[in-house]
């Protein structure tokens, strides 16, 4: 049951990477330091109600999800354990603190972070990322549409 629903997740952030990936063809992601840093964020209900059952995640219309995952910037690309801290800005400059959740399954380790929206909300990420002596911050923004 943990690796269907492992699967269906993953299936779900592939579906939302594609439909929603604007800043490189085919990635969303940033080298930064000795690390890849992959992200994306959308809708919580691009995931079915058992997966956000699973990983203690609500499904609404106007509250988004924010999944990082932290991979070594070499040929193996191994997962990386980190201590993530940050925030979502909307352009009034209205602030959201985001509290991540690690998730380890096997080798792959993510994070995870609820983030509530309103129609067409741009959204302003900033992601301080640190493993022990090593800072880097991930910039992002999206936009969220209510369904």
């Amino acid at each position: 049951m943990q690796h269907l629903i492992k699967f269906c997740f993953i299936a779900c952030l592939a579906l939302a990477f594609n439909a929603h990936s604007a800043q490189e063809q085919g990635a969303q992601y940033k080298e930064l330091g000795p690390w890849q840093v992959h992200y994306i964020a959308f809708p919580s209900t691009f995931i079915q109600p058992q997966i956000a059952k699973a990983y203690d995640l609500e499904r609404s219309g106007y509250k988004g999800i924010v999944n990082i995952s932290i991979l070594k910037n070499d040929t193996d690309k191994t997962a990386q354990k980190a201590t993530l801290q940050g925030t979502a800005r909307n352009l009034l400059g209205n602030k959201q603190s985001l509290n991540f959740k690690e998730v380890v399954e096997g080798d792959s380790v993510y994070y995870l972070a609820q983030v509530d929206y309103t129609n067409e909300e741009i959204l302003r990420f900033e992601i301080e990322i640190q493993q022990g002596n090593q800072f880097q911050t991930l910039k992002f923004q999206q936009k969220f549409y209510v369904d």
